[in-house]
């Protein structure tokens, strides 16, 4: 019988050696982030509604569920004490906990903690079986109730089963279907690899590498044994204030849910982890998705192996009670090593009363113990008042973690009216961005002809209205035109709204809205609808550009300027601006920018091209503005692009010139964002459908389209 050929199928690749693209050319511009999570890979139909469906719950029913479920202890998976509410807690919170505010990225909004690289973390170990667990509820209530909404209210519901008042709750999440793409974790190739790879300067914890939050590749927030696993609590603190600051939580936030997270439940590593097996992604074909198989564990939840520390905070981790603080500042506590070697703190001479029980047998006892972080509570001077205020006052203790923790599951979910349900809190709180109601009854053509003979220019009102909505991020749901907070502290003074030409249309555009008892947000937001129609008019098309009323004006009040920091635009291609040199090209930061806006490439592709003829660029630059007609809404940009006439040269500054072949004269010049539509083979195809003759009137229908999803990216009400 001959030799078998060699294995003929592409295993993932798109290349005969089964490597994508940009193995073989790394500077390629790669789009896929633009596409993930489309209905190729999802399994609903196209007009299925979450958020509809989600109303449909017997959301009391779903709750009790859960309950009964914390305390059904099944064999395969033995709950410590009877209980899973530890575990289930630990599953929210980690679901949650990998959000960051630089970006809005992460987080438990999306049930991204069901896939790769997440779901096979080592800090995340074991938290499949807690899903695992979950299935039958899943199961049960099907698509009305998201995965993304399950994880999270089951820490919320395990909290509540063990005597703590919650703040409330908020349905809402709507669930991926494959691994986020767009999220950058850290350069590391390896797990748990050495601090430093992500700091400037290891002891200066704010040198950490934007956008990142935790310290090590695989973790959520600080290494529990100390700073690259050398214990020092008061190093540690510095770590923990920075990565927690990362996740938009101030001194008294993150002490709360320190404290509060390990008021309940234990951590494991009750023997070495030598025999522990591969993480679920690496696991084999007869794990069916679960991963570190412990052959050790004998049915016996004090065997179980997680993080390789071994105890509990409190001797009666089932409760949300004092117990952590008595433990913790009751008792001296001395360095020592886990059963599996971990760094681990332990009380000096503690009575045998204060120990907790062990987990799978009541008449045994087992380790209390501290972390790295949880002595940094006692020995940091800030972190220690604070939990020193908590121990005087457990109301306000309890009241501060509830908060705390609410804030950690939904930060990622965007203003309330995205939450669902009856434990929806009335209270506004600061760090959802609260927009007070819109009057959506005004005159819109009455104000559109005040607005086009106000004397600004198209170029004015269109360049306000993008600045204004394109700091919208679907990651988080924060930013966009919505509460005009343009007009407000920090956003009136960024450099990339160009701060004087944003004042003198803001002059013009207030006293209209006033007297039409509009809002400002609606008036920029026409006033650049305005402003396209003038363009599309003078290109020979009759096209109007939709506009739906209603927007909000945020207040001072009612805005956190400095949470506001992290939405500063420092490059946005659109605009062709970029305040400074970067590590990432400027075609890679319009790419990011665009996806946070939530548009595919072709959207992108359009945008700028319409706004590069309609002479909108940062500070009049003439860069990309490939068009002799100048405010025109023209395919121009497609059409001089690839016009082979012509030819394309770099000047030495970053810069290129696009000269006529024959007589050697410079046309137009552009930046890399904008020969990136003719160098990168995906977007050159799509330059050529609207460089077409018979696409000039397509081109303005896309682009108007495009241009309308900016400006409602962020009106839920809408949905």
């Amino acid at each position: 019988m001959s030799q078998p050929s060699k294995c003929p199928v592409m295993h993932g690749g798109n290349t005969a050696s089964g490597q994508p693209v940009d193995k073989w050319w790394p500077k390629a511009l790669n789009l896929d982030i633009l596409h993930q999570g489309g209905a190729r890979v999802n399994p609903m139909e196209s007009d299925f509604d979450y958020r509809e469906a989600v109303q449909t719950l017997d959301f009391e029913a779903v709750k009790e569920d859960l309950k009964a479920l914390l305390t059904d202890s099944q064999d395969w998976w033995p709950a410590d004490w009877g209980h899973y509410g530890g575990l289930m807690i630990r599953l929210a919170w980690h679901s949650a906990g990998s959000y960051r505010v630089q970006d809005g990225r992460g987080g438990g909004g999306a049930g991204n903690i069901r896939f790769a690289p997440l779901n096979s973390w080592p800090d995340n170990a074991n938290l499949d079986k807690a899903r695992r667990l979950l299935w039958p509820l899943k199961k049960k209530y099907g698509n009305a109730l998201s995965w993304a909404d399950l994880i999270l209210l089951s820490g919320t519901v395990a909290y509540e089963s063990m005597g703590l008042k919650t703040f409330g709750f908020g349905f809402g999440r709507e669930d991926i279907w494959g691994p986020e793409t767009d999220v950058y974790w850290g350069s590391e190739s390896e797990f748990l690899a050495p601090s430093e790879n992500r700091y400037d300067d290891l002891d200066d914890a704010t040198t950490l590498h934007n956008p990142l939050g935790a310290v090590h590749m695989g973790l959520i927030y600080v290494n529990p044994e100390g700073v690259n696993g050398q214990p020092d609590p008061q190093r540690t603190a510095h770590h923990i204030r920075e990565t927690f600051a990362r996740m938009a939580m101030n001194d008294e936030e993150t002490a709360a849910l320190t404290c509060g997270g390990h008021t309940v439940g234990k951590a494991h590593g009750n023997g070495p982890g030598d025999n522990i097996g591969a993480e679920p992604e690496g696991a084999g074909l007869e794990q069916q998705g679960l991963g570190w198989a412990n052959d050790a564990q004998n049915g016996k939840a004090s065997q179980a192996f997680t993080s390789g520390i071994e105890g509990a905070w409190t001797k009666e981790p089932l409760k949300f009670d004092m117990g952590y603080f008595e433990l913790l500042f009751g008792y001296e506590w001395e360095l020592r090593k886990s059963p599996a070697g971990a760094h681990q703190w332990e009380p000096i001479d503690i009575a045998e009363e204060d120990l907790p029980r062990d987990p799978s047998d009541p008449d045994a006892r087992c380790r209390a113990i501290m972390t790295d972080a949880d002595m940094a509570m006692k020995v940091d001077p800030q972190y220690r008042e604070i939990c020193e205020r908590f121990m005087a006052d457990e109301d306000y203790f309890r009241d501060a973690f509830a908060r705390a923790w609410f804030k950690l599951t939904h930060r990622d979910m965007g203003p309330k009216v995205n939450y669902i349900g009856p434990d929806v809190p009335e209270e506004d709180l600061i760090w959802q961005d609260p927009i007070p109601a819109g009057n959506a009854s005004f005159s819109v053509d009455a104000v559109k002809a005040q607005i086009a003979s106000s004397g600004l220019s198209a170029s004015e009102l269109i360049a306000t209205a993008w600045d204004s909505a394109r700091t919208f991020r679907n990651s988080d749901k924060r930013g966009g035109a919505n509460g005009a907070r343009i007009r407000l502290a920090p956003q009136k003074d960024w450099p990339a709204n160009e701060p004087d030409r944003l004042a003198r249309v803001l002059a013009v555009l207030q006293p209209i809205a006033d007297e039409a008892g509009a809002s400002i947000a609606d008036v920029i937001v026409l006033g650049g609808n305005v402003g396209i129609e003038q363009a599309i008019s003078a290109a020979g098309h009759a096209v109007s550009v939709p506009f739906s009323p209603g927007r909000g004006d945020a207040t001072d009040e009612q805005t956190d300027a400095a949470s506001f920091d992290v939405l500063e635009p420092v490059a946005d291609g659109f605009r062709n601006y970029q305040r400074e040199a970067f590590a990432v090209s400027a075609e890679e930061m319009m790419l990011d920018r665009a996806q946070l806006l939530g548009l595919t490439a072709q959207e992108m592709t359009v945008l700028v091209a319409g706004l590069r003829v309609l002479d909108v660029n940062h500070a009049g630059s003439r860069h990309g503005v490939f068009t002799d007609r100048p405010g025109v809404l023209t395919n121009d940009f497609f059409v001089n692009l690839v016009d082979m006439a012509t030819s394309w040269h770099a000047t030495g500054d970053g810069a290129y010139e696009l000269r006529d072949r024959a007589t050697g004269a410079v046309r137009f010049t552009a930046t890399s964002a904008d020969l990136v539509f003719g160098s990168n083979s995906i977007l050159r195809s799509y330059a050529e459908v609207y460089a077409q003759d018979d696409n000039r009137e397509k081109f303005v229908h896309d682009f108007v389209s495009a241009w309308t999803k900016v400006m409602n990216a962020d009106r839920f009400d809408l949905r």
